[in-house]
C-alpha cells in the first residue's frame, strides 16, 4: 500500500512592495492588496504550514517533522530543513543579502544560513533581477556604500520566464517589480538589507543592516553567468542544480507520466497547469510532499512542477 502525500495549506506574507497576483492568478484565498509571498511548503516560525487534510490534518509542518520522523526518511536536524515559497512582487523589493550557516549561528541566535535559488514563473517584458556587484575590493565595496553609490554597486541582469537563479550566501540580489517566481531555500528567515530605495514603512525608513552586510557579501561577486541558467531542456524532469542543502529539478507533465525519486523525501509545487497526482486533483498553486518510500508517483494532465529535495 502507497503512503499517502501530504498536501499543504500556505501562509501568507504581506509586504510593502507585494500586490495581488497571488491571488488572482494563483486563485490564492488570501485578502490584501499587498500579498508579497505564498509560503507553500514551510515550518519555520513566522510561517509554519498545516497540512491539508489526510491522516494528518491539522497537524503544523513543524509538529510532523517532530513526531514522524519515518515520513522524511529519517533523517536528522532539530528543524526542517527547506522551505518553498511563490513570490511575486508588484515593486522592486529591497537590496539584500544572507549570511551563511556560521555567521547566522553566531549573530542570529543560532538560526541557519540561507542559500536560496529561483525559478522565475512570470516576467514582465524588460524584467531585471539584482543578481551580484561590481566592486573588485572590500575596501571599494565599503566605499560604495558608505558613499550611497548604489548605482555604481549594483548589478542588474534581464530576465525571462524559465532562467534559474542559484543565490549563495553573501550574494547580493533582489527580485523586481513584475517578476513572479518559485523561491527553494534553507528553512531560514535571516535578510541583511543593504539598500531600501529610501522607502517609508509607517511613515519610517525601514531599517537597513549595513555593517552585517558588509561582514558577509562576497568580494569580488561572481560572474552572473555562473549563477544563472536557461531552463530550455524538452526533457520531462530537467535537474536543475545541487547543492550542499538541496537539489531542485523541473517536471513537465503532457498528457501522462510516473516518475520515482530516491530521496527521503520530496517537496512539489504545481507552478502552471492542472491535473492529477496518483488521483489527487491538483492545479497551479498546489503545494505536497512526497514521503519517504512512497514509490511510483503518476501524474496526469498539462502542467509544471517545481521538486526540490536533500541532495
Amino acid at each position: 500500500m502507497k503512503k499517502e502525500l501530504i498536501f499543504m495549506k500556505p501562509t501568507f506574507s504581506h509586504t510593502i512592495w507585494g500586490g495581488t497576483a497571488l491571488r488572482d492568478v494563483f486563485g490564492y484565498d488570501e485578502p490584501g492588496d499587498d500579498i508579497g509571498e505564498c509560503w507553500g511548503i514551510s515550518a519555520h516560525p513566522q510561517g509554519d504550514d498545516l497540512i491539508d487534510g489526510g491522516s494528518y490534518a491539522g497537524l503544523h509542518l513543524s509538529e510532523l517533522w517532530d513526531r514522524h520522523r519515518e515520513i522524511f526518511g529519517g533523517v536528522g536536524g532539530d528543524r526542517f530543513p527547506l522551505l518553498t515559497k511563490i513570490i511575486s512582487a508588484r515593486e522592486d523589493l529591497s537590496i539584500q543579502v544572507h549570511p551563511d550557516d556560521e555567521y547566522a549561528g553566531i549573530h542570529e541566535n543560532g538560526s541557519l544560513g540561507k542559500m536560496e535559488c529561483w525559478y522565475v514563473l512570470d516576467a514582465e517584458p524588460g524584467s531585471r533581477l539584482v543578481v551580484g556587484h561590481n566592486a573588485q575590493t572590500r575596501e571599494e565595496l565599503i566605499d560604495m556604500i558608505d558613499g550611497g553609490r548604489w548605482n555604481d554597486l549594483i548589478r542588474h541582469v534581464d530576465i525571462a520566464p524559465g532562467d534559474f537563479v542559484q543565490i549563495n550566501p553573501g550574494t547580493v540580489h533582489a527580485i523586481c517589480g513584475g517578476v513572479t517566481l518559485l523561491e527553494t531555500q534553507q528553512n531560514s528567515d535571516v535578510t541583511y538589507r543593504l539598500y531600501d530605495y529610501d522607502r517609508l514603512s509607517g511613515g519610517k525608513p525601514r531599517q537597513l543592516h549595513l555593517q552585517q552586510s558588509k561582514d558577509v557579501i562576497t568580494v569580488p561577486s561572481p560572474d552572473a553567468s555562473d549563477m544563472i541558467i536557461r531552463d530550455d531542456s524538452d526533457e520531462q524532469i530537467a535537474r536543475l542544480i545541487t547543492c550542499e542543502y538541496y537539489e531542485v529539478c523541473r517536471i513537465s507533465c503532457s498528457g501522462g507520466m510516473s516518475a520515482s525519486f530516491d530521496k527521503p523525501f520530496m517537496l512539489m509545487s504545481v507552478v502552471d497547469g492542472e491535473g492529477a497526482v496518483d488521483s489527487h486533483p491538483v492545479k497551479k498553486g498546489a503545494h505536497f510532499i512526497v514521503p519517504a518510500g512512497y514509490g511510483t508517483l503518476n501524474m496526469s494532465g498539462e502542467m509544471k512542477l517545481i521538486a526540490s529535495s536533500l541532495p
